[in-house]
């Protein structure tokens, strides 16, 4: 009965490695995060300054930290790139995630050639949700 549980604690402990190596591989790369996203930045809360945008993310890693990034944010304007500002930024691979904390709390989540986020102000008002995809 010993032996028998012994094997199964083995197994278990070998499954479960195997399952968590393989969820960590699903991750996200920090290389992956960099390139130009473009897509939309709609708000969400009526009657307020915010305006509905096309915008284009041009997002570049910190040549001195893997984990850091900056978002050079434009929208569109007349079929032009209209610089709005930059974005410093952290990501962190486990959770696929590209945190930018600001005046407000930007939070993207990328998967695959898709980034979506949030701008949260401070208060916790969801103030846009964005929706963007790799262009290169």
């Amino acid at each position: 009965m010993a032996n028998s549980n012994i094997v199964l604690m083995k197994t278990t402990t070998l499954i479960l490695t195997l399952l968590l190596s393989h969820v960590a591989a699903l991750a996200q790369s920090p290389a992956t995060v960099a390139g130009i996203w473009e897509g939309t930045s709609l708000c969400t809360v009526p009657n307020s300054p915010c305006h509905n945008e096309h915008v284009v993310y041009h997002v570049k890693p910190d040549p001195k930290d893997a984990t850091k990034f900056s978002i050079d944010a434009d929208k569109i304007v007349n079929g032009q790139e209209d610089f709005m500002g930059t974005l410093s930024c952290v990501f962190t691979a486990a959770k696929s995630e590209l945190y930018c904390d600001t005046a407000g709390d930007w939070r993207f989540t990328i998967s695959g050639n898709k980034m979506v986020g949030t701008l949260h102000l401070k208060d916790g008002t969801l103030y846009r949700n964005v929706d963007v995809t790799r262009k290169k």
